[in-house]
C-alpha cells in the first residue's frame, strides 16, 4: 500500500529521529558509504557517478517499509527540483540519467518527503593529481627514428618544433626534442610547401564567448540598464563585444586556427532571472542563449557596423566565421523586458518595484528569485508575449510543454512550435517593438520564420556557417531547411561581394547532438557537415594528454572512420562552456602542454574553447557548474612566465596543424612503438609525428 508522508506523520518522523536507523542514498539498489545524517531539515550525500543511468532511492540497509522513500511510480529524476518522495516504495526508484561521470550532490529533506540532485560543486578550488598512466620516459637526450618506409635517403627534414634539420640517412634520422616540446619531433620536409586550399575537413575552430573574451568598447557595456552585481559578477555582462574580438584576430591566427565560433549575438532579453536554485545571483543572458530578437545585433556586442568588420576582417586573415543559432527556444520574460516592451498587465504589484523594474534587488531575507512574487502568472495578458501560436510555456493560454525531446522545454525556456504548419503572424511583443528589424511573411510558419530571420544574418554578412545549439529537440527536415536557406544565402552574399568572398565553398553546418560521438547517422542527411564529438573530452583526452602514444588507438580509428568518408566530420573538443575545463581539474601547466600534442594532432575537426591555450583557469560558479567554466580570458597571465610558454607551446601545434592538411584529414599509420611514430599523409602532404616519452623531472 502506497502512503504519502503526511505533514502528520513528517512531525512524528522529525521528533523521532533518535530511534529511526540510518538512512543511504540507495544507488541501482545499493547503499552508497556514506549515510544521511539523522537529522530533520535538509541532508546532503555526494556521490561520485560515471555516465550512465542509475535507480535512485533513499532506505535504511534493511530497506525496511516505512524507511523506504521513493516515487508513487517510477518517474525520472531531474536535475535541480525538489521531487516528492513516499514510504514503502518498494522497488519504485526514480531513474537518473547522468551524461558527465563527476560528483552529484543529492539533497533529502526529512521534514517534506523531498530529494533533489544538482551535480555537485566545489567550494574553493583544490588542486588534484590525475591517475598514473603507463608511459615510456625520456631522459631529454636524441631519439633516432626509422624512416625507411616514409621518405627515401637525402630526404631533408625540419622538426617543425625546434627548427632543426637532419637529412634522411639510411632509412634514420636523429634529432632532440626541445624539452619545452614535451617530448615531440614535428618533422615535415624543408623547403616552402605550397599552401593547400582550405577545407572544413581540416577545421580548427576557436570558441569563445563573446561578453567574456575582450572588451573592446566600453560604452557599450550596461545596455537596457544591465548592471554588475556589486558581488561576484557570475552571471552578469562583462563587457567582451565584437570591436575587442576583432582586435584579437591575429592572436587567433597565430593559433593556426581557421574559423572562429561566437556565441549567439541576436538580441537577449534585457534583464535578469534568479541564477541558481537558491537563487543566489542575478542571471543575465550575458552567454546568448536567450533570445528577444533574432533580427537584431545585442547593443552588448556592438552594432551592425562592428559586426560587418568583424566578418571582413576575420576573413581578410583567412578565418571563417561560425554564428550559433538557437532555434528551439526563445529566453525567459524578465522585468526589464516586461517594462521595455510595455507588457505591464502581468504585474500584479507595481508598488513592489522600483521606478526601473532592472534595477530590483532582492530586500533582506530574499533571495533573486523574489521579483517573481510581483508578478500574475494567472494573468491572459501574457498572451501579448510571444502568443499561443509561437512557443509552448507554462501560462495562461499557451500549450502546454510534452514530454519527449522535440515538445519538452529546455530549463523552462519557451518553446518554439516548429512542428506546427500554421500560418501565423509575428508575435505580439514584436508587432509593437519599434526597432525590430522583423517583418510579417506571407503564409509563413513558425519555422519559416526561423530560418528566415537567421539566414538573413548570412545573407547580410557574409557569415560562413552555423553551430546549431540544442539540435535534438527540433526536427531534423528544420536542420535541412535551415542548411538549404543558409546555402542560398551565402551564394547570394558572395556574388554581391566578390571582392570580400575568400573561395566559392558552401555553406557548413555544425550541430550540438548532445553526448554525441564519432558514429554517422540520419543528422548528416538533414542539414549537417559535423557534429560536435562528447567522446574525446569524455574519453581519451586525459589519458593521451599524459602519454601521447596512448592516442595510437584514437588516431587510427579517427582517421579510418572521419577520413575516408568524404562527407563525414567531427569536432572534438577538450573544454567547453557547457562540460569543463580541460585546464580545470588538474591546473597542471605541463598537462595542458601535453594535451596540446595528443588533441591538436587529432583526425577530424578540432574546436578550442578560449583559455585552452593559456591556462584559464575555474571561476566561482554560484552552485551553476558550467558558469564556472565561463570565466574572463586571463589576458593579463600571458605577458611573460608560465602561462606565456604555454600560449607559445599551443601557437606552435596549431601552426603545424594549420599548415598540413594531413593532419586533420590525411591517412595514418602507425611507425613505431619506441619510439612511438607515426605517419599521416594527404596527396603530397605528408608529416612524421615522433613522441620520445614523457620527460624524466
Amino acid at each position: 500500500m502506497r502512503r504519502a508522508l503526511s505533514v502528520l506523520a513528517l512531525a512524528l518522523f522529525s521528533h523521532s529521529v533518535h530511534c529511526a536507523p540510518a538512512l543511504f542514498l540507495m544507488v541501482d539498489n545499493q547503499p552508497v558509504d556514506q549515510p544521511f545524517t539523522a537529522k530533520a531539515g535538509e541532508q546532503q550525500v555526494t556521490q561520485h557517478l560515471a555516465k550512465g543511468s542509475y535507480r535512485i532511492q533513499i532506505a535504511d540497509k534493511q530497506r525496511s517499509c516505512d524507511f523506504t522513500f521513493g516515487p508513487a511510480q517510477d518517474a525520472p529524476l531531474p536535475f535541480g527540483s525538489n521531487q516528492s518522495l513516499t514510504t514503502c516504495a518498494g522497488e519504485r526508484a526514480f531513474t537518473l540519467k547522468v551524461l558527465l561521470p563527476g560528483d552529484y550532490q543529492f539533497s533529502f529533506n526529512q521534514e517534506n518527503g523531498s530529494l533533489r540532485v544538482l551535480r555537485a560543486t566545489k567550494a574553493a578550488v583544490v588542486k588534484r593529481t590525475p591517475p598514473e598512466v603507463a608511459c615510456a620516459s625520456w631522459n631529454g637526450g636524441p631519439v633516432t627514428v626509422n624512416l625507411a618506409k616514409v621518405w627515401p635517403d637525402g630526404t631533408q627534414l625540419r622538426d617543425a618544433y625546434s627548427g632543426q634539420q637532419a637529412t634522411v640517412t639510411q632509412g634514420h634520422i636523429t634529432l632532440t626534442p626541445l624539452r619545452e616540446s614535451e617530448g615531440v619531433l614535428l618533422l615535415e620536409p624543408t623547403g616552402k610547401a605550397q599552401p593547400a586550399p582550405f577545407s572544413w575537413d581540416q577545421a580548427s575552430v576557436y570558441f569563445l564567448l563573446t561578453d567574456r573574451f575582450n572588451n573592446g568598447d566600453p560604452t557599450n557595456d550596461h545596455s537596457f540598464g544591465r548592471q554588475r552585481d556589486g558581488q561576484d559578477d557570475i552571471a552578469t555582462w562583462h563587457g567582451g563585444d565584437f570591436k575587442g574580438l576583432t582586435e584579437k584576430l591575429d592572436y587567433i591566427k597565430a593559433l593556426g586556427m581557421n574559423a572562429i565560433w561566437i556565441t549567439p549575438m541576436v538580441e537577449q532579453v534585457h534583464g535578469f532571472i534568479g541564477g541558481g536554485e537558491q537563487g543566489s545571483f542575478p542571471f543575465y543572458a550575458y552567454h546568448g542563449y536567450w533570445a528577444l530578437d533574432f533580427t537584431k545585433i545585442d547593443p552588448n556586442y556592438g552594432d551592425e557596423e562592428s559586426l560587418r568588420t568583424l566578418v571582413d576582417e576575420a576573413h581578410r586573415r583567412g578565418i571563417r566565421v561560425l554564428l550559433d543559432v538557437v532555434m528551439n527556444h526563445a529566453g525567459y520574460a524578465t522585468l526589464a523586458d516586461l517594462q521595455d516592451l510595455g507588457l505591464t498587465e502581468v504585474v500584479s504589484r507595481p508598488n513592489a518595484l522600483p521606478a526601473r523594474w532592472s534595477d530590483w534587488k532582492p530586500a533582506a531575507g530574499e533571495s533573486w528569485h523574489g521579483y517573481h512574487s510581483a508578478l500574475d502568472y494567472q494573468s491572459s495578458a501574457w498572451r501579448n508575449w510571444w502568443g499561443e501560436h509561437w512557443v509552448r510555456a507554462d501560462l495562461p493560454g499557451y500549450p502546454k510543454p510534452g514530454t519527449d525531446d522535440v515538445t519538452g522545454t529546455v530549463a523552462g525556456l519557451p518553446d518554439f512550435l516548429t512542428e506546427s504548419d500554421k500560418p501565423v503572424t509575428l508575435p505580439p511583443f514584436l508587432q509593437h517593438k519599434q526597432d525590430t528589424r522583423a517583418k510579417p511573411l506571407t503564409n509563413a510558419t513558425v519555422s519559416d520564420y526561423l530560418v528566415q530571420w537567421h539566414s538573413d544574418w548570412v545573407r547580410r554578412f557574409g557569415i560562413d556557417g552555423f553551430r546549431a545549439d540544442t539540435v535534438k529537440h527540433l526536427e531534423p527536415a528544420l536542420w535541412a531547411k535551415l542548411k538549404q536557406a543558409g546555402t542560398a544565402a551565402l551564394k547570394e552574399w558572395k556574388a554581391a561581394h566578390p571582392d570580400k568572398k575568400l573561395d566559392d565553398l558552401p555553406f557548413y553546418m555544425v550541430g550540438e547532438v548532445w553526448d554525441h560521438g564519432v558514429s554517422k547517422d540520419f543528422w548528416y542527411q538533414n542539414g549537417f557537415d559535423s557534429l560536435i564529438n562528447f567522446d574525446y573530452q569524455r574519453e581519451g583526452a586525459l589519458t593521451q594528454a599524459q602519454c601521447m602514444s596512448q592516442a595510437e588507438q584514437t588516431y587510427a580509428s579517427y582517421a579510418e572512420h572521419i577520413n575516408r568518408d568524404a562527407h563525414f566530420n567531427v569536432l572534438s573538443y577538450i573544454s567547453s562552456h557547457d562540460t569543463k575545463l580541460f585546464f580545470g581539474d588538474y591546473q597542471d601547466l605541463a598537462l595542458q602542454r601535453r594535451v596540446a600534442n595528443s588533441f591538436l594532432l587529432l583526425p577530424g575537426g578540432v574546436q578550442v574553447y578560449y583559455g585552452d591555450e593559456s591556462g584559464r583557469g575555474l571561476v566561482k560558479d554560484g552552485g551553476v557548474f558550467d558558469q564556472g567554466v565561463r570565466g574572463d580570458m586571463n589576458w593579463s597571465e600571458l605577458a611573460q612566465g608560465d602561462n606565456a610558454a604555454l600560449l607559445a607551446h599551443w601557437q606552435k601545434l596549431g601552426q603545424f596543424r594549420a599548415h598540413h592538411p594531413a593532419i586533420a584529414a590525411g591517412t595514418h599509420q602507425k611507425l613505431s612503438d619506441a619510439p612511438y611514430a607515426f605517419v599521416r599523409e594527404k596527396g603530397s602532404d605528408k608529416v612524421v609525428v615522433v613522441f620520445a616519452g614523457r620527460p624524466s623531472r
